[in-house]
């Protein structure tokens, strides 16, 4: 097979430059998830890293553009490091992509301008590509959920081909004899090295991109199933969750409690204190409901001041505990808002499948019956269905 050098440099160069925009592109529709422009930054220093070494292919060599053109790639896969880490934890040091470029910079000095030595040079810039490529690796081989953990491992083992590459490049230069190694002379290491390094580094891109894909499919579905003022479960994903309980309930024979809750005197809120206070109420709500329910009960935003709780496998007393629990807390807390201290109350129902059946519909009338009964007795308290079954 013959491959020609100077075609894949540039071809490897225009894609990089390619896929640089196409990054730029997608950041502009990424949201708030970080890391894609410091992968667009990453493609594009790759890819005039490589411009730049392909100018020298012929001699007389400038030097310095051969140190410049090192520095720049070494630099982009810095930028992918710093791009990957970004997106996976939000969190990275802005200076370590500029260390790699500062150590790319002495080496390359060194071993071009300074005292001259190909070999050296060589297998150093590939022992530091073949470094943050493991590292870049490293950082995604997790587990997590899929499908973005086939994202995350497959850029992981792109990134873990090309560091293996260079590994391997490094050892065969380090074993040849000294001054028959040349970057352009015609042996099968460097067109086979650059072939695979040009295939992995589509795929690391390629990766990200499905990587960015899976995030953003996976943020819009969790903002379709949740509320967006409070950020808990809104009512169609409530359902939805019912609906999976009740079918297994169905089977087992476990029983499940629902509880209705509605902040009393809502309307007089708005309109004394302005929506803005309201919306703060509702969001306070919310917290104190979340540090009461067990783990693996879903609250949600039913709709208005409306509030619906799914305890699995519980019964009205069970539910009754929690509810009180609940409102005492909730009625004992203040809320501040741009100065204003104010108190709220809530009023609550709850039903279970004992009294009710096992249908989410009868559920949910039956817990609102029961709210509605608590605000006719005064409101602030909780109250049962089944007392009214009994009456």
């Amino acid at each position: 097979m013959n491959l020609d050098l100077r075609t894949m440099m540039v071809m490897i160069a225009a894609l990089s430059l390619l896929f640089s925009g196409l990054l730029a592109l997608a950041g502009l529709h990424a949201g708030s998830i970080r890391g894609v422009r410091q992968w667009a930054t990453g493609s594009l220093l790759l890819g005039l890293g490589l411009a730049f070494s392909y100018t020298q292919l012929g001699p007389p060599a400038n030097p310095w553009i051969l140190v410049l053109g090192a520095t720049l790639a070494l630099a982009g896969t810095g930028f992918q490091y710093y791009g990957t880490r970004l997106f996976k934890t939000g969190y990275c040091n802005a200076y370590l992509p500029w260390l790699v470029a500062g150590a790319a910079f002495a080496v390359n000095s060194w071993f071009v301008v300074l005292h001259p030595d190909i070999h050296a040079r060589v297998i150093a810039n590939s022992l530091l590509f073949f470094l943050i490529n493991a590292i870049c690796a490293h950082e995604l081989f997790i587990r997590m959920e899929q499908p973005l953990r086939t994202a995350y491992w497959f850029t992981g083992a792109s990134f873990s081909v090309l560091a293996a590459m260079f590994l391997f490049r490094a050892v065969v230069i380090f074993l040849s004899p000294d001054n028959t190694y040349g970057l352009y002379t015609q042996i099968p290491l460097n067109p086979i090295s650059f072939f695979i390094g040009g295939m992995a580094q589509m795929a690391i891109v390629f990766g990200f991109v499905l990587m960015l894909n899976y995030r953003l499919s996976a943020d819009h579905q969790r903002l379709a199933s949740t509320d967006a003022l409070t950020g808990v479960m809104n009512r169609r994903s409530l359902e939805l969750e019912a609906s999976r309980l009740l079918a297994r309930y169905v089977r087992s024979g476990e029983t499940l409690a629902v509880m209705m809750i509605d902040v009393d005197h809502f309307k007089t809120i708005n309109d004394r204190y302005g929506h803005m206070v309201g919306d703060e109420v509702l969001r306070h709500l919310t917290a104190v409901a979340q540090k009461s329910i067990r783990t693996g009960d879903y609250l949600a935003r039913y709709g208005g001041e409306e509030f619906c709780i799914l305890l699995p496998a519980s019964v009205e007393r069970d539910a009754w505990t929690l509810a009180e629990r609940l409102r005492q807390v909730f009625a004992g807390s203040e809320i501040e808002y741009c100065g204003e201290m104010l108190r709220s109350t809530v009023s609550i129902g709850i039903a279970d499948s004992t009294h009710a059946g096992l249908n989410f519909v009868s559920l949910l009338v039956a817990a609102d019956k029961a709210m509605y009964q608590a605000k006719l007795a005064g409101r602030n308290r909780v109250s049962r269905h089944s007392n009214s079954v009994d009456a």
